[in-house]
C-alpha cells in the first residue's frame, strides 16, 4: 500500500462524515417543523415505524434475520432502552428549544460517552481527558445556563437526550459482534416505535397528518437514513481517529439551519458554552489518539 492510499482513504472518510452531518442537521430540522404541530408520541411512533423496515431490508439483504434470541440480549435491550430514552427526549427538545441550543449541548455526548466507559468499563482515562469532560460540561452549563434569567428548564431535556444516547453507545459496545449494525438498528427503532405507541396510548391525541407533514416526515426518515449510512461509511473508509472529530461540524450546520431557517440569534454565551464543548471533545480526540499510538508504539 502506497503511502498516498492511506490520506486517500481519510480524506474520503471525512467527506462522508462532513455529508452525514450535514444530512443530521437538515432531518433535525425537519423533526423540529413537525414537532410544533404533531403529538410527540406521533412523531416517535413514526420515527420507528418508517425507520426500521429499512434496516430490516439490510439485514435480510446480508442474510441475518430479525426474529433471533440475540435480539434479547441484555445488551441490545439496554441499548434499546437508551435509543427510546434518547428518541423521546430529543423530539422533546426539538418541539421547545432552539435547533442551535439542542444541537450545541448534544456535541457533550462523546465526552459522557468516554465517561461511562471509564465508569463502567473500567477504560483507563487520564487526567488531561477528565479536565477536557470537565471543561465540556461547563461550556454546557453556559449554554444552558441553570438558574439564569431566561433559563429553560426544558434545556434540560437535552441532557436526557445525552444520557440516553450515551448508554446507547456504551451498551453497543458489550453487544457480541455476531449480531450485525443493520439488526441492532432494526431493533432498535422498533423499540422506538413501541414506545411511541406506548406515549400516544397515554396521552391521545394523534391526528390526520397533512400532505405537507407526511412529505417533511419522509424527508427526515430519508435524509437521516442517507447520514446513518455515510456516517457508516466514513468509519470504515478512514482512520476513526482522523473523521470522528469532524462530527462537531454538526453543530455548525445545524446553527447555521436555524439562523437561516427558524431565524435563531444564538447569543455570545452559547457560543462560548459550544465553543468549549468542541473545544474540549477535540482535545479528548487528540489524547486518545496520541494514546493509542504511544501503546502501539510501546
Amino acid at each position: 500500500m502506497t503511502r498516498a492510499e492511506p490520506r486517500s482513504e481519510n480524506l474520503t472518510g471525512i467527506l462522508l462524515m462532513l455529508a452525514a452531518m450535514a444530512l443530521f442537521a437538515v432531518e433535525d430540522l425537519f423533526l423540529k417543523w413537525l414537532a410544533a404541530g404533531l403529538p410527540l408520541g406521533q412523531i416517535v411512533l413514526a420515527s420507528g415505524l418508517l425507520g426500521a423496515p429499512v434496516f430490516v431490508a439490510m439485514a435480510r439483504a446480508q442474510g441475518q434475520r430479525i426474529l433471533v434470541e440475540d435480539a434479547l440480549h441484555p445488551a441490545v435491550i439496554a441499548r434499546n432502552i437508551g435509543e427510546m430514552i434518547g428518541t423521546a427526549s430529543f423530539v422533546a427538545a426539538l418541539a421547545i428549544v432552539p435547533l442551535g441550543t439542542v444541537a450545541a449541548v448534544l456535541q457533550a455526548m462523546p465526552l459522557a460517552v468516554t465517561m461511562g466507559a471509564a465508569l463502567v468499563f473500567r477504560e483507563q482515562v487520564g487526567w488531561r481527558r477528565w479536565t477536557a469532560i470537565g471543561v465540556g460540561f461547563a461550556g454546557v452549563l453556559l449554554v444552558i445556563r441553570p438558574g439564569a434569567e431566561g433559563f429553560q428548564a426544558a434545556s434540560l431535556l437535552v441532557l436526557v437526550t445525552v444520557a440516553g444516547m450515551s448508554l446507547r453507545d456504551l451498551a453497543a459496545r458489550a453487544i457480541p459482534a455476531r449480531v450485525t449494525t443493520a439488526q441492532v438498528s432494526a431493533w432498535g427503532l422498533m423499540a422506538v416505535a413501541v414506545l411511541g405507541a406506548g406515549m400516544l396510548g397515554v396521552t391521545g391525541g394523534a391526528r390526520t397528518v397533512s400532505a405537507g407533514e407526511a412529505l417533511i416526515l419522509l424527508g427526515a426518515v430519508v435524509f437521516g437514513t442517507a447520514g446513518y449510512w455515510a456516517v457508516t461509511a466514513a468509519t470504515r473508509t478512514g482512520e476513526v481517529s482522523v473523521v470522528a472529530p469532524f462530527r462537531y461540524a454538526r453543530l455548525v450546520f445545524s446553527m447555521s439551519l436555524g439562523v437561516v431557517f427558524l431565524a435563531e440569534r444564538p447569543d455570545a454565551l452559547t457560543l462560548v458554552g459550544a465553543a468549549l464543548i468542541v473545544a474540549s471533545g477535540l482535545y479528548a480526540f487528540g489524547r486518545e489518539r496520541a494514546r493509542k499510538r504511544a501503546s502501539l508504539t510501546g
